[in-house]
């Protein structure tokens, strides 16, 4: 996949945004999010699961580490590791067997996890430019 950059002026253009690249998706993709509290990961992950069909409640797995979504075309794996004290821990919910599954892995706060990253992940970077409005966004994509 080629390195992506999108705009976004509002929480449905995330949210569509994310369904794009979800409706792309393929098995074994793994999307490290980068960027601060409250720039949209939850509203792309939304999309994005809706791109993959998945029709449930999708919400951040801050307190829970991973939530596993299974009734898309591919099962959705959505890590929230901000809570992590030790990247041991991620052995305890069985990380390897999803990152290295038949579905797709979403990772918010990657960056925490960084050691233990697959070789070659997706860099997904949302950003706000405040020059550009409140509800600005730029979401970048980038392969590792």
């Amino acid at each position: 996949m080629e390195d992506i950059i999108r705009e976004s002026f509002s929480e449905e253009d995330t949210y569509n945004i994310g369904r794009e690249f979800g409706e792309a998706a393929e098995k074994g993709d793994v999307y490290c999010f980068y960027g601060d509290l409250g720039v949209g990961k939850t509203i792309f992950s939304k999309g994005f699961a809706k791109g993959l069909g998945i029709n449930e409640v999708v919400n951040s797995p801050t307190f829970t580490i991973v939530k596993i979504y299974d009734e898309g075309r591919l099962p959705l794996y959505h890590f929230d590791v901000y809570r992590i004290g030790d990247v041991d821990e991620m052995d305890e919910i069985g990380y390897n067997d999803m990152i290295y599954g038949d579905g797709v892995c979403l990772i918010e706060w990657a960056n925490l996890i960084e050691d233990i990253l697959p070789d070659h992940y997706r860099k997904l970077t949302i950003e706000k430019d405040l020059t550009k409005g409140t509800d600005y966004r730029r979401i970048s994509l980038v392969s590792v």
